[in-house]
């Protein structure tokens, strides 16, 4: 998968999501945060979500179901590498709901606010996503990006 140039300048508004809570975690609900992420994703997306805890506040974003109180989604960012957005993981029984767009959105907006003028999706997935919510543009070349590394 290609990565993806996400210029801050110029970014659509948030906008509030029914019945969810979209918002940085505190340092000591990490365990929860990292748990989620570990049982329905993957190690490695905890293992890089949990740097997202070393910053205060934290380069974390996570959307809440205020019906359930359970964890819809995360959004990272500076995880990987600095300007880097992701990783990015919407729960299964979440999706469809608006839920990706918001945590993206809301830390796009975190990014563009610490300083940043760009973000890089690495690897992106769903490219055509991140292209219609935030103007997301293909780096040409960019294959296999930073993931290249030998180490698994």
């Amino acid at each position: 998968m290609p990565d993806l140039l996400v210029p801050l300048y110029d970014l659509p508004g948030i906008q509030e999501q029914d019945g969810l809570w979209v918002g940085k975690p505190m340092p000591h609900q990490s365990p929860s945060v990292l748990s989620f992420i570990g049982d329905n994703f993957s190690n490695g997306w905890k293992a890089e979500a949990s740097t997202a805890f070393g910053s205060v506040p934290p380069t974390l974003i996570v959307a809440v179901d205020r019906a359930s109180g359970r964890l819809a989604g995360f959004c990272c960012w500076d995880c990987t590498a600095k300007g880097y957005l992701g990783p990015i993981g919407i729960y299964e029984g979440s999706r469809g709901r608006g839920v990706g767009k918001a945590v993206v959105l809301a830390a796009l907006h975190s990014m563009r606010e610490a300083g940043y003028g760009y973000a890089v999706i690495g690897d992106a997935g769903p490219v055509e996503f991140f292209q219609r919510i935030c103007d997301a543009r293909v780096i040409e070349g960019s294959e296999p990006g930073i993931y290249g590394n030998p180490i698994h």
